[in-house]
This record gives C-alpha cells, structure tokens and sequence, in this order.
C-alpha cells in the first residue's frame, strides 16, 4: 500500500524517500480547475500499528491515536500534529485487551482533559469484553482503567464515540447485556440468545459518571456508531435493526440534557440483511447543521450516501449518492461550512475523497491513497485542520499506520 506512483517497498526506503520529495497527485476539476496536492506526513506509529482514530479539537489541535501490538502486549498510543511532525505518546498497555480490525479506540480532549477508552476482555467467550476508560489532566499522566457500565456481564460492549460536551465528556456504545444468558458465554455476534442495545453515559473530566441512559433496545451488532454535537445538544447516529432485519441509519438527540428523542431513520433505505455488514457512519455538525455519510446495499447496490440537516437531525434533506465505482464504504465526513462537505469512501483499494455541497453539486473524486479491501486495512480516518484535511489509514502490507494532508481548498 502506498501513495500514487511508488509502492511502500520497505519502512526505510520510505523514509528515504520522504526526505527528498512530496508525493503529489495532480487532478483537473472541469468546473474548478484546480489542482488537488497529496502530501505524505512521517507517521509515528510503528510496524505492528493499526486502528487508526483523528480528530481535531475544539482549539484546532489534531490528534491521533492508534493501537501497537506485540506478540501478546497491546499498546495505545496517541499523538498530537505540530508543525506538522507528530508527536507521539503512550497512554496504557495491556495483554488482556480485545483487538478488533473495526472497533478502533478513541481519544477525546476537552478544554485540556483527555479521555481515552479501549476494549479489554471480561471472560473466555470471544466476544466477552468490556469497555474500559482512562482520564488524563495533561495527557502525560493517566488513571487507572474503569468499566464505563456496570451490568457485570460477559458480553459485549464496544463500538464506541467519544466526544466533549460542556465541561464533561458523552460516551456512547453498543451495549451486549441482553445478549447472553446467566452463566452462557458469548462467542458470537448474531444468534444469540437476546439483541444488543444503543447506551450513552456522561461523564465528568475526572471520570465520574454523571448520568446513564439506553438510546434504542434494539440496533444492529457491530457497526460503529458516530456523534456530534450541536446548537441543542448531542446527536448520536447509528445503525438500527428492525424485527423485519431492515438495518438503515437512526439518530437520536439529547433534549435538555437529560431526555432522549425517540429512535428515528436519517434516511430510510430499506436494507434488509440478516447479519451485521460491519460498516458504520460517520457524521459532522457545525452549528444547527449535520452532516451524516453511510453505507448501504439496499437492492444489492453497494452505495454511500451523504445528507444533510440543518435543523439540528430533526430532519434531514434527501441523499446525496457519493460513490461512482463499487464500494466497500469505510466512510468518514467532515463539514468545511453549513453547506459543504468532504466525504471519504473506499472503492475496492482505494481511498477516496470528494468535496459535496448540500444541493447536490459534487467535486471530482480525488484518489488519496491505494489499501486493501482485506478487513486488516480498517477505517480510514479524516479530519480538518484549518484550510488543510489530515487523512490516516493502515497500511496492511507493511503492518503500519500512513498519513497524508490535503489542502481542503483544492476540494
């Protein structure tokens, strides 16, 4: 896997490489004739990295985070973009952890406060493991690990979002309690004996849960969920499971910080598939407007899709198709203003990323890299940062984490 041009042949002919010259991809636009530059950035995670996580913060400080495992031990790492050199850090290791290709850890800072989580194991079933949380006042210095939920189950809990709101930060996940049964162990996902849920908890910067809620009784198994925050509230966006096996994308809103909306679709696809496709959305607010990109392979159409809202997710305007090659999704979306985005997407092996405005008008797919279509590639990652977007993805040939910036006004 590598960037256009050269294929990554070894970790230190790559560095060789970076040191001479910038890789760059030129793409003419009809309509804006401008020129799209792709720009390595060394990495700081190190052979044996993946699951990969970027985000920027509310003082437009972007992180990422990543797991690096040896043999047995698991370590999360994270790294702050400065100058645009990394600058790594570890934050916890463990030998007991649940590493999983999709369900990637996150990261979240609030006004100087880190929180972190990762997936350890709570018993012998494959599927039995919790979700553990870490605090930081400097993001040196970390707490002991804590179970966010306190069922006490052998299950699974997973697929997490993490993100500040107000002085305190909003966790959500899939929640497996109603999964299995007293004294049966939890060794796969669908058939089982009950459905998983949709949770959220609010936590101070301390670590001290603040309040607790189930979101939906009944969602699909192992998709990621996704949240935001916006002008009323957080929103939390997911893959739903009906009792007819249609999985489409629902969201919920918090209404004065302590009531939930009911369940309702962003958009009603009509997927109907009887196990989880392993694929789930991502979204961006700003202000009153969200921005939500999924996948779906509704009427055995592989498609991704983007909408928009500007109420705040109460309603949403028609979907915008994004893919024009077959797709595998792994999608990821941020919002450049109220009424423009930029949705990443795979097409078989290959990164891409284009620039949507809200009426429908579309950009030039740009090519950001070339993966793999093998599970082991994961979710590649984006995010802003200022008038440039930072991308992260694992590179599954040579076992590690790459990283590239686009300047989001040639999109």
């Amino acid at each position: 896997m590598g960037f256009i041009g050269k294929p990554a042949i070894t970790r230190e002919h790559d560095q060789a490489m970076k040191r001479y010259f910038f890789l760059a991809l030129i793409l003419c636009a009809c309509s804006q004739q401008e020129s799209v530059r792709i720009v390595s950035m060394e990495s700081p995670a190190q052979t044996g990295s993946a699951e990969p996580f970027l985000f920027t913060d509310e003082a437009g400080q972007v992180y990422l985070s990543w797991i690096e495992k040896s043999d047995t031990l698991s370590q999360l790492k994270y790294a702050r973009l400065q100058q645009d050199q990394w600058l790594p850090h570890q934050i916890i290791s463990g030998r007991n952890w649940f590493v999983n290709w999709a369900d990637y850890p996150m990261l979240a800072v609030n006004k100087g406060h880190y929180v972190a989580h990762f997936l350890a194991k709570s018993g012998d079933g494959t599927f039995a493991y919790n979700v553990n949380l870490v605090t930081s006042a400097d993001g040196e210095t970390w707490t002991a690990p804590f179970v966010i939920h306190d069922d006490g189950k052998q299950a699974e809990h997973g697929f997490v979002s993490l993100l500040p709101y107000g002085d305190n930060f909003l966790i959500t996940w899939l929640d497996g309690r109603n999964t299995v049964m007293e004294g049966a162990t939890n060794d796969h996902h669908e058939g089982h004996h009950g459905v998983m849920t949709l949770r959220a908890a609010l936590i101070n910067a301390a670590g001290v849960k603040l309040n607790e809620w189930e979101l939906d009784n009944k969602t699909c198994d192992c998709c990621q969920t996704t949240a935001v925050v916006t002008s009323q509230g957080p929103a939390v966006i997911y893959r739903d499971r009906s009792d007819d096996e249609l999985r489409d994308m629902a969201i919920v809103r918090l209404q004065g910080d302590s009531v939930w909306t009911a369940p309702e679709p962003v958009y009603t696809d009509n997927w109907k598939i009887a196990g989880c496709p392993v694929n789930g959305p991502r979204a961006d607010a700003l202000g009153s407007s969200i921005v939500v990109a999924w996948f779906t392979a509704a009427d055995n159409q592989p498609t991704v899709k983007l909408s928009f809202s500007q109420t705040d997710g109460e309603t949403f305007g028609p979907p915008i198709q994004v893919n024009t090659e077959p797709t595998i999704g792994r999608v990821d979306v941020v919002l450049l203003d109220a009424n423009t985005a930029v949705v990443s997407w795979m097409e078989g092996s290959m990164i891409k990323a284009m620039r949507i405005e809200q009426d429908g008008t579309k950009g030039e797919p740009v090519l950001i890299a070339t993966s793999s279509e093998a599970r082991s590639s994961g979710f590649p990652q984006m995010t802003r940062a200022g008038d440039k977007l930072i991308f992260a993805w694992t590179d599954d040939q040579v076992k590690s984490i790459r990283t590239a910036q686009v300047e989001s006004a040639m999109f």
